[in-house]
């Protein structure tokens, strides 16, 4: 029973790779660190996922810039900042392919390990809408 559950871990963590490729090349950065640099002020924050997604809830302090803008708002991003990118969880690629694109222009960019899921779950600052009554 053992080997079997192996095997099938096995199997689920090369169709992950294959699904999100090659991340040995991205940084990254993990829930606590990016929680203590937001609370420095010393990292700007990208939302890639769609803009729908941001306006139901985001990391407190991020900046939406869906996946499918980034390329034609480059110039927003302030010289000499650090990007940290994020989306949907460790499986979304919306946040890779940030890193890759800001890292090409030469922006010093990192991916959040996980998404806004797992942001919101460990109940670290959120932005939601307000509900209406």
């Amino acid at each position: 029973m053992r080997r079997a559950a192996e095997d099938h871990v096995a199997g689920l963590e090369q169709l992950a790779a294959d699904y999100v490729g090659d991340r040995s090349k991205l940084r990254s950065i993990t829930r606590d660190d990016l929680r203590a640099r937001l609370r420095d002020g010393d990292v700007v924050v990208f939302d890639v996922r769609p803009a729908a997604e941001y306006a139901a809830g985001h990391v407190r302090g991020a900046i939406s810039i869906p996946i499918s803008s980034l390329k034609s708002r480059l110039g927003e991003i302030p010289d000499g900042s650090e990007v940290v990118a994020y989306c949907r969880g460790p499986y979304c690629v919306y946040a890779d392919q940030a890193v890759r694109i800001l890292s090409r222009k030469g922006v010093n960019a990192a991916r959040l390990e996980d998404g806004f899921p797992e942001w919101a779950d460990a109940r670290l600052p959120v932005a939601r809408p307000i509900a209406s009554r």
